[in-house]
């Protein structure tokens, strides 16, 4: 497995810092020296912020010498502290955004990009803080279908009966063998990732217990349902308190039309959209949701080219 490794480009220094009652994993990457808006990376649902590396590896280096590039790993995630929760709660991820920037870029707006989870994190945020956002860019952060009110007995039930699951530990993360195990599962979930990517990111998605398990770092608890339904309208009002230029990608894959069978399509997102007061829509083609790790070249000279002005 060794001798297929990534070879990483740009290697990044961890630091840990404090935040509401989490000790929180940083990785910086890029020139912290310029007093330039830093770029700050946020991971989707069960990854981490090693996940970013093929994507820092393709910027060029007149951009990455102009400005620090910081990825944190989210509480209950990577390197980072899990609370003592048995669920997680989406507000919480808002309010360690607005800490760890209060810690690394006080009075100072960045630039912001978000993945799946992280995408639907950074719009949300930059709704609350305007100010605090330069420029924004949404990698598939999609949001949720719309709910009825009728739904809220049923997921209320359902939230029980997955924190009792959690309780006797029946949603447990499954256990590898090794590294490579994680690797095959990695490829598995994406078929565009190649086997030297894969055993680069088992090395950091994962890693082995005092039995010889390798465990993947995500805490379970992250799989239990959110109780409360999501508003539609809600978000929406959210979005148009967005100051910054907004910058939203899409994988040619149409991952949205995969996961929800038509209960929930690109068209409404789309719509959605349209309550973004400065947005541009980019699709990048021969990728999956996970276009960082497929396309992380074209990924990164879009993001360039966006953030540069």
């Amino acid at each position: 497995m060794i001798e297929s490794m990534y070879q990483v480009q740009r290697e990044s220094h961890s630091f840990w810092v404090p935040l509401r009652g989490c000790r929180y994993h940083v990785r910086q990457w890029g020139n912290s020296a310029t007093g330039a808006a830093p770029l700050v990376l946020a991971h989707g649902w069960m990854d981490v912020a090693a996940s970013w590396q093929f994507m820092v590896d393709a910027f060029s280096e007149a951009y990455v010498q102009k400005r620090p590039i910081i990825a944190m790993d989210w509480r209950g995630y990577g390197l980072t502290e899990a609370p003592a929760t048995d669920s997680y709660w989406f507000p919480d991820y808002l309010a360690d955004m607005d800490a760890l920037l209060d810690a690394i870029s006080p009075g100072q707006a960045i630039d912001l990009v978000g993945h799946s989870m992280g995408g639907n994190v950074v719009m949300m945020y930059a709704g609350a803080r305007p100010e605090r956002i330069r420029r924004l860019v949404n990698l598939e952060g999609f949001g949720l279908p719309t709910s009825r009110p009728a739904q809220a007995p049923g997921r209320m039930s359902q939230w029980l009966d997955e924190l009792k699951a959690q309780r006797q530990g029946e949603n447990n993360l499954k256990p590898y063998a090794d590294a490579a195990g994680v690797a095959s599962r990695l490829m598995k979930t994406n078929r565009r990732l190649g086997q030297d990517k894969a055993d680069w990111l088992a090395q950091h998605w994962a890693k082995p217990g005092a039995d010889g398990q390798w465990q993947i770092l995500g805490d379970s608890a992250h799989k239990v349902v959110n109780p409360y339904l999501f508003h539609v309208e809600e978000a929406l009002a959210m979005y148009s308190r967005i100051t910054a230029p907004v910058l939203a990608v899409e994988a040619s894959d149409d991952s949205l039309g995969q996961w929800w069978k038509g209960r929930y399509t690109l068209e409404e997102f789309h719509e959605r959209l349209r309550s973004v007061p400065s947005l541009t829509l980019a699709v990048i083609q021969d990728a999956g949701h996970m276009l960082h790790h497929d396309q992380p070249q074209e990924l990164a000279a879009l993001i360039e080219e966006f953030t540069a002005a």
